[in-house]
């Protein structure tokens, strides 16, 4: 997901590319912008943080950029190309080091498991049809 920063600094295209460059497939993608309601349910696993409530009104701040993607060990090399969730800490070259303002405001979101891309790009498509 490209995260309401990104989209709202002018970084879709950028960060399409680098994500086409670093060997994925989009499959699916849609432009959208989340309800509190729909980003309090995608984030419902933070319920009970300290920071839930901020991330649901930055997710809703502005439009994001679902997709699915999709490579041999996707998750794993995704999470190697967006780089650290502290854009500080990211290494050189990665879209949060290239693209992050801040922890917050980290340009981009990626499943940590095989199982979380299911549930997440299931929570934004109901039908994916592969090309």
């Amino acid at each position: 997901m490209i995260k309401p920063d990104a989209v709202s600094n002018g970084h879709i295209g950028a960060i399409l590319n680098d994500i086409i460059a670093g060997g994925f497939k989009i499959i699916a993608m849609k432009y959208i912008r989340l309800s509190k309601e729909t980003a309090g349910a995608f984030y419902a696993v933070h319920a009970a943080r300290p920071f839930y409530g901020e991330l649901v009104d930055f997710m809703t701040s502005g439009p994001i950029v679902a997709a699915i993607l999709e490579k041999d060990s996707a998750v794993e090399a995704f999470r190697k190309l967006i780089g650290a969730t502290d854009p500080a800490k990211a290494e050189a070259g990665t879209i949060r080091n290239k693209y992050a303002k801040s922890i917050e405001a980290n340009a981009v979101h990626g499943s940590d498991s095989d199982d979380n891309a299911e549930i997440e790009g299931n929570f934004f498509f109901s039908q994916v049809e592969r090309f």
